[in-house]
């Protein structure tokens, strides 16, 4: 085939495309949230701007296909989820509350990774091109500037949940971080434990600057001096809670107990642990946050805090639900929902042997 016929071909093709309801965005000047609640027939949307969509609709000649025509008729609302989360536990709680509240409410949940290396902002505009009524964002998408900037301008109600600082115009489901890190750690020193040692959240999220400030905040009340060099970073991951075990560890005087900021990372510090001869809790305490349910299911079972993380989905999705069914998308941002956390003790925790200094964990 020549050139000239591949060009021809190629030039024909993208005339025959069918045009997108991003398309009919750009030609009308609206969202695309916009184009796509005029073709739902929903209300608040002006005369003027419904003219102006229908316009731009047909001089594209654009149909929605066959699947968007169907939702289009229907009545059921259609929420999305979107994520991006490294723990496999703690996302498969979340679905579960998502989907369990969803056939309770008889809505749609469209869920929707954020890949590596994919753009986040095109993502959402994906997720939002696609007709959702809301959407729930789990860490660590709940606290994305881009990603909620994204959802403002297109004007659809979010739910951020577990994140420990609200966002304007964005509603919240959270515990108290803060309190629930200072119960930890003082149930540790109720214990006898000192030398506590601590594994750091990903830095960039609110909850885990709040879980480091109750913990510090539990040491200082009870006269003990904090010690930078007793908090190893972690990032809410397997992986990272292993570097962070293993740095902790290395001490000629190491940490009697260690509080890591979520179970993932609590996990990693006992194969650490253990891959160094040590019994826990015997010769040392592991805690972890969350309570998700690889913490019931490595040995020993790990203490935790138990953040319900099904029940925070839950009523994030009942929450969306009940604003968009009585019209009151608009006021969801006013929301601000804080549940309940527990200290639920398991075989993680001990009292700390009486040791010499003389480094025998290292």
């Amino acid at each position: 085939m020549s050139e000239s016929e591949r060009k021809r071909r190629s030039s024909k093709s993208r005339q025959n495309k069918a045009p997108t309801i991003a398309d009919v965005a750009a030609l009308a000047g609206v969202s695309i949230m916009t184009v796509s609640r005029v073709i739902n027939s929903e209300p608040k949307v002006r005369a003027s701007t419904r003219d102006t969509v229908n316009a731009a609709i047909a001089r594209l000649n654009y149909a929605p296909n066959r699947a968007a025509r169907s939702l289009a008729g229907a009545s059921q609302l259609r929420l999305g989820l979107l994520y991006s989360n490294p723990s496999e536990a703690f996302l498969s709680a979340f679905v579960v509350g998502s989907l369990e509240e969803a056939g309770r409410s008889d809505v749609q949940i469209i869920v929707q990774k954020v890949e590596d290396g994919e753009d986040i902002c095109l993502a959402v505009e994906r997720m939002v091109s696609g007709g959702v009524h809301g959407v729930i964002l789990p860490p660590p998408l709940n606290e994305a500037n881009e990603v909620l900037a994204v959802l403002r301008k297109a004007n659809v109600p979010t739910v951020a949940v577990t994140t420990a600082v609200p966002h304007e115009g964005v509603a919240t489901i959270m515990i108290d971080d803060r309190s629930a890190a200072r119960d930890m750690t003082r149930h540790l020193i109720e214990l006898g434990h000192r030398r506590i040692g601590f594994v750091a959240g990903h830095p960039d999220l609110s909850a885990s600057n709040a879980r480091f400030e109750g913990y510090r905040e539990a040491l200082v009340e009870a006269g003990i001096p904090f010690d930078q060099g007793l908090v190893a970073q972690g990032y809410f991951t397997y992986r990272s809670g292993l570097g962070a075990a293993e740095r902790l560890l290395s001490f000629e005087d190491p940490p009697s107990a260690i509080f890591a900021s979520n179970d993932d990372m609590a996990a990693a510090a006992v194969a650490i642990a253990h891959r160094r001869g040590l019994d826990v809790p015997r010769d040392l305490t592991v805690c972890g946050f969350d309570d998700v349910a690889l913490a019931t299911t490595i040995w020993p079972e790990l203490t935790t805090i138990q953040q319900p993380i099904v029940e925070m989905s839950r009523r994030a999705v009942e929450l969306l639900v009940t604003m968009l069914r009585n019209k009151r998308g608009d006021e969801i941002g006013d929301q601000r929902i804080e549940i309940e956390y527990k200290l639920v003790r398991r075989q993680s925790d001990a009292p700390p042997l009486l040791r010499s200094t003389s480094g025998r964990y290292a």
